[in-house]
């Protein structure tokens, strides 16, 4: 395996319950980049997120996309996952009765080979370390998985999951959606504490404010399914100050509905 991640996207199509949604993203995320894209609702943003990994939902119709040069699409999505990808979900699901802490343990042992399970001292450490660090109360590792969790606590616990599990590849849901200015901010110095070349992380947000704290390298718009424009931060600011119009305009967008799903 290749020490700097390589995730590679080309002219990828995806439908659900036979609308298209992607309609030819193409996009490369390497390690140490941290890309943003942004659009307006139902441009197909999620859909992409959760394509990637796999959910059934989703139909992928044509295109390719490989992690560090392997078929991602060809593999389940625990395969996914165990190569290294990692989805921030926008919507994290309540699991009853599977402790944070059993859930993170069973999910890094699945990681590692047999044998080289994490012994329960390091683990405890780490957790402890990044709880810590998220400012998270050491009874979340006992609690449920996001079982009565609030909003902000979800997403912070998904990053939790992100800073444990040690990915190649982190796509991250819009992870400020809900979130107070605290809370933002907590979640952005997770994500920057992990900025490293052997990470890649793949921003999905509607809001520049997230991007004040976790600066990008790259950000894309999405539009009709598809990525219309790419630049640095500046884009970010010039979409937060003059929105998606001028941009429709040029491409002769009259109206941006892809429906409420993606």
């Amino acid at each position: 395996m290749s020490t700097t991640p390589n995730l590679k996207i080309e002219n990828l199509h995806a439908t659900i319950e036979e609308k298209e949604i992607l309609k030819g993203v193409n996009l490369e995320v390497k390690g140490g980049e941290i890309h943003a894209i942004m659009g307006p609702n139902g441009t197909g943003k999620s859909t992409l997120a959760s394509a990637l990994m796999g959910h059934p939902k989703y139909e992928i119709t044509s295109g390719t996309v490989s992690l560090d040069g392997e078929d991602v699409l060809e593999m389940e999505v625990d395969e996914r996952a165990r190569k290294g990808l990692f989805l921030a979900m926008q919507y994290p699901s309540e699991v009853s009765g599977v402790t944070n802490s059993d859930f993170l343990r069973s999910a890094i042992n699945a990681k590692r080979e047999e044998g080289d399970e994490i012994s329960i001292m390091k683990f405890i450490k780490k957790l402890d370390k990044t709880m810590e660090s998220l400012n998270m109360d050491e009874s979340f590792a006992s609690r449920y998985l996001n079982e009565g969790f609030s909003g902000g606590e979800k997403k912070r616990n998904e990053i939790m999951q992100m800073m444990m599990l040690d990915p190649r590849i982190a796509v991250l849901d819009e992870i400020d959606s809900g979130l107070d200015i605290d809370a933002l901010k907590v979640v952005a110095d997770g994500v920057n504490a992990m900025r490293k070349p052997e990470l890649g992380v793949l921003i999905i947000t509607h809001y520049q404010r997230l991007l004040n704290y976790i600066k990008p390298d790259f950000v894309h718009v999405m539009m009709q399914g598809r990525i219309v424009r790419s630049g640095g931060p500046e884009l970010a600011e010039k979409l937060e100050a003059e929105g998606y119009d001028w941009i429709k305009e040029e491409l002769g967008i009259e109206d941006e509905t892809v429906g409420q799903q993606a």
